[in-house]
């Protein structure tokens, strides 16, 4: 399975850092946060990676590549536990460029030729966990048993009103419908979306399928979503440790 960081966007809530220096680089302790979720996907059995950037965001792709006259450096003066750290990691990190502005959809149909028939796993940096088993795990674990798309979840959380909230399905277990940012007391649930998703192959069919229709303004993935649901395609898959950060 291959996974997907959605990395162009603006990162306005972080103003005025991002205005030079991308949230994905915003450092927690000795690292920048988007290593998080790159160790998440490693930990989980992924090493096929795509990034989703834009063109304000170069240092992303400096990160990820070798920084050979450090390297040298490090050689000569018998620092191994330099090396070690600027090590590049066993696993294959591409990166493709949203050149406009136009919403999760708009970015995950760049992706489509990159990740051909297979299913996918979509990590947002705005969620990061750092808890046993890793996220991404969790939800592959799930998908090898039912062959479905999945939604990440944690239950009850501060300000249920800023999240996506899900509505069950009668049996508790698919998914009906979810509702972005609901009015104080209309919460269809206690259950609110968080930033990681498996998608299937048919996920992106449909996603092809709204944009053909879709006039102006963002695209987001929730249209897909919305017709997975309509045939009980959707489950959800609750964190099963703490470690959301």
């Amino acid at each position: 399975m291959k996974g997907i960081i959605l990395a162009a966007g603006y990162g306005t809530r972080f103003l005025p850092i991002t205005k030079t220096i991308p949230k994905e680089m915003l450092p927690i302790l000795n690292k920048p946060s988007i290593d998080y979720i790159i160790e998440e996907f490693i930990n989980s059995g992924i090493k096929e990676i795509l990034i989703i950037t834009s063109r304000r965001k170069k240092v992303l792709d400096n990160y990820f590549d070798r920084e050979v006259e450090l390297e040298h450096t490090f050689i000569k003066e018998c620092r191994k536990d330099f090396l070690e750290q600027i090590k590049l990691k066993d696993i294959n990190i591409c990166f493709i460029r949203q050149n406009t502005m136009m919403g999760t959809g708009h970015a995950l149909l760049h992706a489509k030729p990159w990740i051909g028939n297979e299913s996918v796993i979509v990590a947002y940096p705005d969620d990061l966990h750092i808890g046993s088993p890793p996220l991404t795990a969790q939800l592959i674990e799930l998908y090898k048993k039912t062959g479905k798309n999945i939604l990440s979840i944690i239950e009850n959380p501060k300000n249920i009103n800023r999240y996506g909230v899900i509505e069950l399905n009668q049996d508790n277990i698919h998914v009906k419908d979810i509702v972005e940012k609901p009015a104080i007391g209309h919460e269809p649930s206690n259950k609110a979306s968080i930033g990681r998703f498996l998608y299937t192959n048919e996920f992106f069919k449909f996603l092809e399928e709204g944009f053909k229709f879709h006039q102006k303004g963002e695209y987001h993935h929730i249209y897909a979503l919305k017709k997975l649901m309509i045939e009980n395609k959707v489950l959800y898959k609750k964190l099963k440790e703490k470690g959301l950060i």
